[in-house]
């Protein structure tokens, strides 16, 4: 994968990561915005009802640049970094998760600490995720009508 610009590498660990969730059986939303401003790459929900966040990092100087990770760790009860086969895996903290992805595929090698969420707060993050995904399945059901309430939206 090293041939690949940032933007294709992060996108396809990205779609990797989620595959990987989904064959764990957690449902996985990407590009979760947080009440912090932050923006977590994949926040999954697992059978459990445990909240996993998965950062992708294309590259070490997309991973040692941004040091913003650090604040999704009270948006989750567990915190992974995906990454591709290419990226130096030392540079993963000891306490962070570390996912693998190649061709697709993706591999846990390193379950992270587990910091369990206060109950208000994974009751609000809940909420979240679930008008989000839901507000996402709206838009691929009826993409004309999200257009138009979108536009409806920015004018009021």
């Amino acid at each position: 994968m090293s041939e690949l610009l940032p933007p294709e590498r992060t996108l396809r660990v990205c779609r990797a990561a989620s595959r990987l969730c989904a064959l764990l059986g957690w449902t996985a939303v990407p590009e979760v915005s947080l009440p912090n401003g932050r923006r977590m790459d994949l926040l999954a929900l697992d059978n459990d009802g445990g909240f996993t966040a998965i950062e992708v990092k294309s590259c070490a100087r997309d991973f040692l640049t941004d040091l913003k990770w650090r604040e999704y760790r009270e948006f989750c009860d567990k915190l992974y970094f995906a990454v591709d086969l290419d990226f130096p895996q030392e540079l993963i903290p000891e306490d962070v998760g570390l996912i693998v992805a190649d061709e697709g595929e993706a591999a846990i090698l390193r379950h992270p600490a587990e910091h369990k969420l206060a109950p208000a707060r994974r009751r609000a993050l809940l909420l979240r995720y679930a008008r989000l995904a839901a507000a996402r399945l709206q838009f691929l059901a009826d993409p004309a009508g999200a257009a138009e309430m979108r536009a409806a939206l920015r004018v009021e």
